[in-house]
């Protein structure tokens, strides 16, 4: 019998909640549902709930710092998850990984230069670079046959002509959801440590990975690839902690680790949120049976949406993800234009969703989900995107 009950609907209105509070505020009907920002629709687990009542129950929530315990949990982690042995002296605690991401780029390079990525691709990198004066440069991933693949001498090529500085890596990829092989992420290091350009890799959601695949770190190719390299990690995906705002950046070399931390203290940002660091450790160190068990439920999702659009949505492709808890829609046999399908699916389906273009042009056309939810709401939102294209005589 399984131990956690993943069909439980926990009514999440009036918590301040930015997937269901702000609707409105976001320029959305006020009875949307929303599948769109990556947080999850489950508690965490109960040693992490146990752990913040009684640090509540301490009541006093002075200035704190991680002790021992906090990166012994971290790195049996990471050694037993992802088979490396981070150097727990090289890590760096901070608020989350875009605000590591943006502290790095303003570490590693200077106004003008250019930072690449690869869209589709999470929206805040692209903030994050010309939000810092940075150069964005886009290598787009090449889409065939239902699957994503970086393009390796676009990638040299654009670095060479744009003065590139830092590859943004999503690993696994936000939102086209493949999982980097091995392979793949060893002509990555070979081309950026031939130009000289940083590897920022931001795998925060290295713990959701489907079963049929396997996570590499970019950290597993070894000293002289992550000599160049910072690995962005934090709790807030897999154990639903965002609110927190924890996160590990794994910076293995001392001197940029020591130019991050000096930005850092610039910014006024010196210690950790208390409460983040207490449900990190209680996550890392007893929270694995309960990820086990969601990794489970959510391949169930995956299959019922997969199902689903088989029998009653033919036109909409899945793009079959190996890892995150988001999906990835192809609705160009649709054969509608971008923003009627996006108003279709707001205020006809009532379903707030993140409109693919958003991750950049290559994203058009495409929609991006949250599966992490009960089945139940799954299936409600999925019969709302059918009645919706039903009645608009678009199937």
């Amino acid at each position: 019998m399984d131990k956690y009950n993943f069909d439980e609907i926990i009514d999440r209105k009036g918590t301040n909640s930015l997937k269901y509070d702000y609707a409105v505020k976001r320029g959305k009907p006020a009875d949307v549902l929303p599948l769109w920002v990556a947080d999850m629709d489950f508690r965490t687990p109960k040693e992490v709930i146990d752990a913040l009542v009684q640090k509540a129950q301490h009541g006093i929530f002075g200035y704190s710092e991680p002790l021992d315990g906090y990166y012994d949990a971290i790195v049996k982690w990471f050694t037993n998850h992802f088979g490396w042995q981070p150097n727990r002296s090289k890590f760096v605690l901070t608020c989350g990984v875009v605000f590591a991401i943006c502290n790095l780029i303003d570490a590693l390079s200077e106004e003008g230069d250019g930072i690449l990525i690869n869209q589709p691709v999470y929206y805040p990198f692209s903030e994050a670079i010309t939000d810092n004066g940075r150069k964005l440069v886009n290598s787009n991933l090449v889409y065939s046959e239902g699957r994503y693949s970086f393009d390796f001498d676009d990638i040299e090529k654009k670095i060479k002509e744009h003065n590139v500085k830092v590859f943004l890596l999503c690993n696994p990829h936000n939102p086209v959801g493949r999982v980097w092989r091995m392979e793949e992420l060893k002509r990555i290091s070979e081309i950026c440590l031939r130009n000289d350009v940083f590897v920022i890799s931001d795998e925060i959601h290295a713990d959701f990975i489907y079963s049929k695949y396997s996570f590499v770190s970019y950290a597993a190719l070894g000293k002289e690839a992550l000599r160049k390299a910072a690995i962005c990690t934090a709790p807030s995906k897999t154990f639903n902690l965002a609110g927190l705002h924890n996160a590990n950046i794994y910076i293995e070399d001392d001197k940029i680790r020591r130019r991050y931390i000096k930005l850092q203290n610039k910014k006024g940002y010196f210690q950790s949120n208390v409460m983040g660091i207490v449900a990190c450790e209680a996550a890392y160190r007893y929270g694995g049976d309960w990820l086990k068990e969601l990794q489970e439920y959510l391949e169930g999702n995956l299959s019922f949406v997969r199902n689903y659009l088989a029998r009653r949505l033919p036109k909409i492709k899945l793009v079959e993800p190996e890892g995150t808890y988001l999906i990835w829609l192809d609705c160009r046999e649709l054969g509608i234009d971008d923003e009627r399908l996006n108003e279709i699916i707001t205020y006809k389906a009532k379903l707030w969703l993140d409109a693919g273009n958003i991750f950049g042009e290559s994203g058009k056309y495409f929609e991006r989900v949250n599966i992490a939810c009960p089945r139940s709401v799954l299936e409600t939102a999925f019969d709302r995107l059918y009645n919706a294209l039903r009645s608009e005589k678009i199937i």
